[in-house]
């Protein structure tokens, strides 16, 4: 129930993120070009969006952030393992699972440096240039995502150890998208 939950919440911020910075970058770009059009300018010129830009890469970070923990999940993280898949199985777990193992460490100490950058930042004044955020909550991406990416690589190594399955994307299907069965009705 909570890692469905987790699941949810982890796709629905992704999601969220990227269509509310690509919005908000469709919007600051039709601001810009309607702002040089003369009859258009009195209407454009009270409209400040210079602070779109930057909400727009900070959106970005934390989407990137939560995506790889979303990437590792789901198998859709970048993996180079044809020299794995030739070993022989009791050594191929030991490999996969040293390899998941590896990734959480790695995700764990990112996470704890993030972690001290930002309870260090949250004790100073500073502030982001335009929208004037505290420093700390733009960083808390780091910790947050690499903490929630730690979680994901030992979700994965755990499943892996009891069921010897990883996670796997199948880059042709589409969710939503049925393909006709080979006897040229469509799939139920």
């Amino acid at each position: 129930m909570l890692l469905r939950l987790l699941d949810r919440l982890e796709e629905v911020l992704i999601a969220t993120l990227m269509a509310a910075a690509t919005l908000l970058i469709f919007v600051a770009v039709v601001h810009r070009y309607a702002s040089g059009i003369p009859f258009l300018y009195p209407y454009m010129a009270p409209i400040h969006l210079s602070w779109a830009q930057e909400l727009c890469i900070y959106m970005f970070v934390w989407m990137a952030k939560f995506g790889a923990a979303y990437g590792v999940r789901t198998g859709i993280h970048v993996g180079v393992d044809v020299v794995v898949k030739e070993l022989k199985a009791p050594l191929q777990k030991k490999v996969v699972l040293f390899s998941l193992f590896c990734g959480a460490l790695f995700t764990a100490v990112v996470g704890t440096m993030g972690l001290k950058f930002v309870l260090a930042l949250a004790q100073t004044d500073q502030v982001s240039p335009d929208l004037e955020l505290p420093r700390w909550i733009v960083f808390s991406c780091v910790p947050l995502g690499s903490y929630l990416m730690c979680f994901r690589f030992l979700q994965v190594a755990w499943r892996y150890f009891w069921t010897n399955e990883l996670p796997h994307h199948d880059e042709s299907r589409v969710e939503g998208v049925e393909l006709d069965s080979p006897g040229g009705e469509p799939a139920r």
